[in-house]
């Protein structure tokens, strides 16, 4: 028996659902991942799932071949996962994620067998996986409590400080001049973090906080801090930070708010 396939058509549904299911992991990691990596991981995983389908062996063996070579490519090259543990944690996800929306769309096309034409064809396929996409991305915020710890690295001048922070949505804190995003540091991080020196660019930040009168934080630009999620860690550089007199937490659980426009791509 043969099978006529179309590459073309085969890569962009690939590509498309691929690239559905690296963002809905990518949203559940805090967004670890930029979109030039979700996209050039999308590639990749629906190129060399189509790649065993050239070897001279049982289809089911190159299904399994894609789907392996596939999704562990999709995860190195768009997480960059740093340990195995970390690599497992989106690969779990990701077979989660995949079969869940496959699983969606066996019972769309069960439950509507007058539309089934309609739901089979590549943009059939790739519209319903969108709607798939932006129903799972709802719940997902729904489920969120707004709140969530990680690791953060903050670079100075030769000096790196680890902290524990916390990733706030409620934290829409900017700075006034570039519109940029500010996340909120102890002043005893920042003094170990710049010693003696203090940093150019000073900026006055104007926050208001629920229960409290109107203010202004100290504000510094940090060259460069990175943002450690379950082994995954995003990069980002020129941040700026308000410095706060008082602890940010009165547990003493995190020591850094985080702003959460970092984590929005890039």
């Amino acid at each position: 028996m043969y099978y006529e396939l179309y590459i073309d058509s085969l890569f962009l549904v690939n590509f498309v659902m691929n690239l559905y299911l690296l963002a809905l992991v990518n949203h559940s990691l805090l967004r670890t991942a930029t979109r030039k990596r979700l996209v050039f991981g999308a590639a990749a995983g629906a190129g060399l799932y189509l790649f065993p389908f050239f070897l001279p062996c049982p289809v089911p063996l190159r299904l399994a071949a894609g789907f392996l070579t596939g999704g562990g490519a999709m995860i190195g090259l768009t997480f960059r996962p740093k340990s195995l543990k970390a690599f497992w944690k989106a690969g779990e996800r990701l077979s989660v994620y995949t079969f869940l929306m496959g699983g969606s769309l066996l019972f769309l096309t069960r439950l509507f067998p007058p539309i089934r034409n309609i739901l089979v064809n590549i943009l059939g396929v790739m519209g319903t996986g969108a709607l798939l996409f932006l129903a799972g991305s709802f719940l997902k915020e729904r489920k969120k409590k707004g709140r969530d710890f990680c690791k953060v690295v903050l670079s100075g001048r030769g000096t790196r400080v680890t902290v524990n922070a916390l990733l706030d949505t409620g934290n829409g804190l900017t700075e006034p001049i570039s519109g940029k995003p500010v996340s909120i540091l102890e002043k005893e991080v920042f003094e170990s973090l710049w010693q003696e020196e203090v940093p150019e660019g000073y900026r006055a930040v104007p926050y208001h906080s629920i229960g409290r009168k109107k203010g202004i934080l100290p504000g510094y630009r940090i060259p460069e801090i990175s943002i450690e999620v379950e082994g995954l860690t995003k990069t980002c550089r020129d941040i700026y930070v308000g410095i706060s007199e008082e602890l940010v937490s009165g547990a003493g659980n995190y020591r850094m708010i985080l702003n959460p426009k970092l984590l929005d791509g890039g």
